[in-house]
């Protein structure tokens, strides 16, 4: 299977630069995996399609500021840190523009001094293994110096730093929003409990393999990049209690998507773990774990689209990408959604 078999033209207008001012205003493409058929709604009727003793699993991770800008010591310069996950302590795998300048035992100045970075090692992807030096708390220092780190096709600078955290965002560590997740208000969410819906969550830390371009024409040489997440006891108990009294398991988002099928048994009951996953999920792959999911549209040869045409059919995602764009849909991290049922 090609890169190229995920191409779709989008025009660059139809890129959402910023939020709606109500989350449950997005529009939402309602996808039947089975015919291909499609209806459009707005985001809150989502209520509608979700039926009681169904399990609606969430990622409740937090995006931090990871996004830092400094320079070498003595130097007129900047240097773009974007934080991709936390190895131990206070080493961190950062992406480093421009990265010729940035070579193992260089020192970073971020703040005027507030936090130092010590360049340790490259790695082979061109990312960089680094120590921070610093006094206190460094959530704090991060809170103080770091900016957002929205994805690089939007231009616009985000007036609410929350509109890029789901409501229920509980656990810090990601460097993208979960976005499917950021159409729910905590209305909505109260609604959906009490139609009798169950709610589970789960954490993935977002890096780097979400938005990693896939530079290989055949896709099955692209490798992932791991990613953390935790999966309770209880939430794998309401999962399974779900999954056993009949209901189906609708994952919210991508990211929950890759930590259900990474903890799923062959037979689809969820273990309780935590760890790294690097799982790439594209057409052939047989889901263990999930029903349906709701998710924003991607990016055109994406993995994202990939996972997404894993489950609904390559013609089909393809067929209501096309409809999307002549309906004006707006696309990406800000843009409407889609649920497939």
């Amino acid at each position: 299977m090609k890169t190229k078999d995920f191409y779709y033209e989008l025009p660059e207008e139809l890129i959402a630069q910023h939020p709606l001012k109500n989350r449950e205003e997005s529009r939402l493409l309602i996808l039947d995996k089975k015919t291909g058929s499609i209806e459009h709604k707005k985001f809150k009727d989502i209520v509608y399609y979700l039926n009681p003793g169904d399990c609606l699993v969430l990622n409740d991770t937090r995006v931090i500021p990871a996004r830092l800008f400094g320079s070498r010591v003595g130097k007129e310069e900047k240097i773009e840190f974007l934080l991709l996950k936390n190895i131990e302590g206070s080493k961190w795998e950062v992406l480093v523009k421009p990265g010729r300048k940035v070579k193992p035992g260089v020192k970073i100045v971020f703040g005027e001094g507030l936090l130092i970075a010590e360049v340790l090692s490259i790695q082979e992807d061109g990312t960089r293994i680094v120590k921070f030096i610093y006094e206190g708390i460094f959530q704090e220092i991060l809170d103080k110096l770091g900016e957002m780190p929205l994805p690089p096709y939007i231009k616009e600078k985000l007036e609410d730093k929350e509109r890029y955290q789901t409501v229920y965002s509980k656990k810090e560590g990601s460097a993208a929003a979960p976005t499917a997740g950021l159409h729910f208000t905590k209305e909505l969410l109260r609604d959906i409990e009490k139609k009798g819906v169950n709610l589970a969550f789960l954490t993935l830390h977002v890096g780097l393999g979400t938005f990693r371009p896939v530079k290989v024409d055949n896709i099955e040489e692209h490798h992932m990049h791991s990613e953390y997440y935790e999966v309770s006891e209880e939430t794998a108990n309401i999962i399974n209690s779900s999954r056993e009294n009949g209901g189906r398991i609708i994952a919210v988002g991508t990211t929950s998507t890759r930590t259900l099928e990474t903890v799923a048994t062959e037979d689809g009951k969820i273990e309780a773990k935590k760890g790294w996953t690097d799982i790439f999920i594209y057409p052939g792959y047989k889901f263990k774990a999930i029903d349906g999911l709701i998710t924003n549209f991607h990016l055109p040869e994406s993995t994202l689209l990939m996972l997404v045409s894993a489950l609904a059919g390559r013609e089909n995602i393809l067929n209501a990408y096309k409809i999307a764009v002549e309906n004006k849909y707006r696309f990406f991290s800000f843009g409407d959604a889609m649920f497939i049922k």
